[in-house]
């Protein structure tokens, strides 16, 4: 069966998309567009931390497949606000799994590599013991142990580092700073793979389209955990360091000096793990999926950072 057929069972699916307006939503309604009937929501649409309103939501809706784009990513401020951490990050995708089971839908939900402590020397696989070191890291491990803990027909797809053209993360800082100040220090202890926001949707929807087609057998064959992120890793340092080389040269924006500085130089609310790198050979292995390497992707944000501008 060819992809194109696998694509055309998308076409008459209910597809619900929550947590559109995030970076990785917007990428999600990109990807789907054209693949069948998509309802796309965010805040005050629906607040997924009431409980009764979202499940009344989604019985409504009747989707074949929810994606749970949506997330509390406020690392430092989770810290002071763990009971909406934990509202948004497990519970809310503890009834989405509830509700995907009662109907038999498909449900995709997204986590992090901070449930790892960081302390491996090696890449992370999806076998080894988490260990969250915040508040922010707690409830996505809870939201990952809840989805499971309901089974049925879902995915986990734990990833590092978001980041895109649109959106708040750390490139978009990057490139506000450094029009601001002439030097900027970044941490340079904390390793990790930057992943952009469409490669991770795009990964998404070669998988999801794969399954709906028969591709991956039945739901005992692939439902679980994978890890999806870019290939190779940085610092963030590194990360910093190749944004300003694009920025300078394609849109010759001022290059501020950057400083390496140590984790312990720049106290935060909340700890961060210092080895952050997930294998993705879990992915490879099952879906014969691979993410672009960290520069590229990168690459590919600049291009539509470019193409915005022009716009």
């Amino acid at each position: 069966m060819g992809d194109h057929q696998f694509e055309n069972s998308l076409s008459s699916r209910r597809i619900l998309i929550i947590g559109s307006a995030g970076q990785l939503g917007v990428e999600l309604k990109k990807c789907f567009a054209g693949a069948g009937s998509i309802t796309a929501v965010d805040l005050p649409t629906v607040d997924i931390t009431k409980a009764e309103q979202l499940r009344a939501f989604i019985r409504e809706i009747k989707p074949d497949i929810i994606f749970n784009a949506a997330a509390y990513t406020a690392v430092d401020r989770a810290e002071s606000e763990p009971e909406l951490a934990h509202a948004v990050n497990a519970q809310a995708p503890r009834i989405m799994a509830e509700e995907s089971l009662r109907s038999n839908a498909l449900f995709v939900h997204y986590s992090t590599d901070y449930i790892f402590d960081g302390s491996k020397t090696g890449a992370w696989v999806e076998s080894d013991a988490p260990n969250p070191l915040s508040v922010y890291g707690a409830s996505k491990l809870a939201g990952e142990q809840a989805v499971a803990g309901v089974g049925a027909r879902y995915l986990i797809f734990r990833t590092s580092w978001v980041y895109g053209a649109h959106g708040k993360n750390f490139l978009l800082t990057m490139l506000r700073l450094g029009q601001e100040r002439d030097q900027l220090s970044i941490v340079d202890d904390q390793v990790g793979a930057p992943t952009t926001s469409n490669e991770l949707a795009g990964a998404t929807h070669s998988i999801v389209t794969g399954i709906l087609g028969g591709k991956f057998g039945d739901a005992a064959s692939w439902a679980g955990l994978y890890h999806t992120t870019c290939s190779g890793s940085t610092s963030w340092f590194g990360f910093a360091e190749a944004i300003f080389t694009r920025a300078s040269e394609l849109l010759g924006a001022r290059a501020p000096e950057l400083t390496p500085i140590l984790t312990s130089a720049y106290p935060t609310a909340a700890k961060r793990p210092l080895n952050s790198i997930l294998s993705n050979e879990k992915l490879r292995a099952r879906f014969g999926v691979e993410l672009a390497s960290w520069e590229s992707a990168l690459d590919d944000v600049f291009e539509a950072l470019i193409e915005g501008r022009k716009n």
